[in-house]
């Protein structure tokens, strides 16, 4: 029994990393909204896409839904309206909750529309590609060239000190009297 709970337990994270996905209903006219917390300068991205009722069959005008993603100061990253499917992204750039929201029209008899939505930030967005912009990826460039450089800087410094350390390991094993005779 506790062999089991403790499997449980470290398989219960790597099964959320997993899950890549949630579908969800919307009722007509009702707002639906996601949050999720987000650090600032981390990368997020996220699709979404209304599922039909009647595969093989055009999707109803009553399932189109509208979505939209806020900060929780009420800041807008995404504004789509009357659409079946779209695709998000953005680089946060404040700390805390981001709101997904979907809604869709009034409509008697109330109806539910099944949304599939992924969503991810930081390293597991790795549609990264298909929505970072040009400006990100001159800045990141700019910010890996800087680190290059620091690191030629540290590794010459460290044959440096490397050299230095023979030499004076070098002057130390010769003995006294040829120190002298070295010396002029």
């Amino acid at each position: 029994m506790e062999v089991g709970l403790v499997v449980f337990i470290v398989i219960l994270p790597l099964l959320s990393t997993i899950a890549k996905s949630i579908r969800f209903n919307v009722e007509s006219g009702v707002t639906k909204c996601i949050t999720d917390d987000i650090r600032i300068k981390s990368l997020t991205v996220g699709e979404y896409s209304v599922v039909n009722p009647n595969e093989g069959q055009p999707l109803p005008g009553h399932h189109r839904i509208y979505v939209g993603v806020f900060s929780e100061n009420e800041k807008r990253f995404h504004d789509a309206r009357d659409v079946e499917s779209g695709q998000f992204g953005f680089v946060v750039t404040e700390d805390g909750k981001h709101l997904a929201c979907f809604a869709t029209i009034n409509h008697e008899p109330p109806v539910n529309t099944s949304v599939d939505f992924t969503w991810r930030s930081g390293v597991a967005a790795e549609a990264w590609t298909k929505v970072v912009k040009k400006g990100s990826v001159d800045a990141m460039e700019l910010e890996l060239k800087k680190m290059e450089d620091t690191i030629k800087w540290v590794h010459e410094e460290m044959l440096y000190l490397r050299e230095r350390f023979v030499d004076k390991n070098e002057n130390e094993n010769i003995p006294l009297r040829q120190r002298g005779k070295l010396r002029g």
